[in-house]
């Protein structure tokens, strides 16, 4: 999810230089599909040790939009297992989750039971932070392996074995766009002949300028120029570290790329100058203030909850510019100083189950990381999306996502390389001041 969640913004001090030149290697397009797509690991299968006990009321703290509530899987779950009630708290915006985060596993107490992590922050998980969370292999977990794709599995897997956490969604990146604000700009509105215009980022722009000079009123192409620099490193194999875990986003040109494609979005006037995830971004959805949104999977969900009803039928997905990429997705992890820590690793298991996330993709949009639900979901149609075939194209720009390397750091990285285009584009900073002040916010965060 949920980055989105996936979500944005800044991370906490990420660790000594040694543990941030360890990368880890993530296809966070997340689903290796050669061989048999599995169904094992169905909506009632559990083993033995893992099965909920009576009258726990288990908690889970989770960030952005997972939509486990909103698919109506808790009440479901509820009502397999009576007398377990499970109650949800959320953050919408990841930075304030994983702070707070850091500070109850710090002092050890106020921990849900089920915590969700940011894929951008597993790496600083199984590296820094494994004896703070409970090994789930010692509830059965390594029977589930071969259910996700291996990267997914491995990513929250510790160098000497140990699971902790079992993933829910990952990010395939598409493009959302509002049909209706298209047509009164005068521009295309079908997804294949709008992939085919935008099929590089440099035709995406272009086509944003030509929404903006014929735009309605108080209308962007894009709602910030930090989504666009999100979707364009989920392009990349190698981002803010080389595959021998050393630092490279200074001089690493597919960052500079994507950041000087922003920075010329910014300078264009194409953005609504919105930070994602604020009261005003949420507001816009409604109001129209943005045309296109960078649109990991996850989006979709989120994209409905906003908009609302009066939205259905306006928005539509089509292919990404510059190929396939990856943003965000997530994991569930049981704290040590959970107070129910069986009952939570039976919930987070059914949760991830194939059945599951293939129901959570039909109602919400978060793609699955489960290889046994990849199939349930390639003929999904989206009526709130004009009937787009969000399952075929989540699921092709899944298939083509790269391999990235992860690395401690990672989410703080791009969260102050967000920071920095904030700058430009909110404040009218010079590029290079602005990188520069990115560079310095990492070196204060990671030490």
């Amino acid at each position: 999810m949920p980055t989105a969640r996936a979500a944005a913004t800044t991370g906490i001090r990420a660790g000594t230089p040694t543990a941030l030149a360890r990368g880890v290697a993530l296809r966070l397009g997340a689903v290796a599909l050669a061989g048999a797509l599995l169904t094992a690991c169905g909506s009632g299968a559990q083993p033995e040790d893992a099965a909920a006990g009576a009258g726990a009321k288990v908690t889970v703290d989770l960030f952005g939009s997972f939509g486990y509530k909103e698919a109506g899987l808790y009440a479901e779950y509820e009502k397999l297992h009576p007398g377990v009630t499970v109650k949800q708290t959320d953050t919408e915006d990841e930075q304030d989750y994983w702070k707070s985060l850091q500070t109850r596993l710090a002092g050890g107490g106020g921990l849900a039971d089920v915590q969700g992590i940011e894929v951008g922050r597993i790496a600083a998980v199984t590296q820094q932070q494994a004896d703070r969370f409970e090994d789930l292999n010692a509830y059965g977990a390594g029977a589930l392996r071969s259910s996700f794709a291996d990267a997914k599995w491995s990513a929250a897997t510790t160098k000497d074995g140990k699971v902790l956490g079992l993933g829910t969604d990952v990010g395939p990146e598409a493009m959302c766009y509002r049909r209706d604000l298209f047509e009164k700009a005068g521009l295309p509105t079908g997804r294949e002949e709008l992939a085919a215009q935008w099929s590089t980022w440099d035709g995406y722009l272009e086509l944003g300028r030509r929404y903006r000079d014929h735009a309605p009123d108080k209308s962007a192409w894009l709602d910030s120029v930090g989504s666009l620099y999100a979707v364009m490193t989920g392009q990349e194999k190698e981002r803010y570290y080389d595959a021998a875990g050393a630092l490279v986003y200074e001089t690493n040109p597919a960052v500079r790329t994507a950041w000087n494609t922003s920075v010329r979005a910014a300078q264009d006037g194409l953005s609504a100058k919105l930070d994602q995830w604020s009261a005003p971004w949420n507001q816009a959805f409604a109001a129209g203030s943005f045309a296109t949104l960078p649109c990991p999977a996850w989006m979709l969900g989120y994209i409905k909850g906003q908009a609302g009803d009066a939205g259905a039928g306006k928005w539509d997905v089509a292919a990404l510019p510059g190929g396939a990429g990856n943003w965000g997705g997530s994991y569930l992890a049981v704290p040590r100083a959970a107070k129910h820590k069986k009952e939570a690793y039976a919930l987070i298991q059914w949760l991830t189950a194939p059945e599951q996330q293939a129901r959570l993709f039909e109602k919400q949009g978060s793609f699955p990381s489960s290889t046994g639900a990849i199939a349930k979901v390639a003929d999904v149609k989206d009526s709130y999306f004009s009937d787009a075939p969000t399952g075929r194209i989540f699921g092709d720009a899944a298939k083509a996502a790269p391999v990235q390397v992860l690395g401690a750091a990672d989410k703080t990285i791009a969260d102050q390389i967000t920071n920095a285009l904030s700058e430009v584009e909110r404040k009218g900073t010079a590029p290079d001041k602005a990188w520069e002040n990115a560079r310095k916010g990492v070196r204060n965060a990671t030490g």
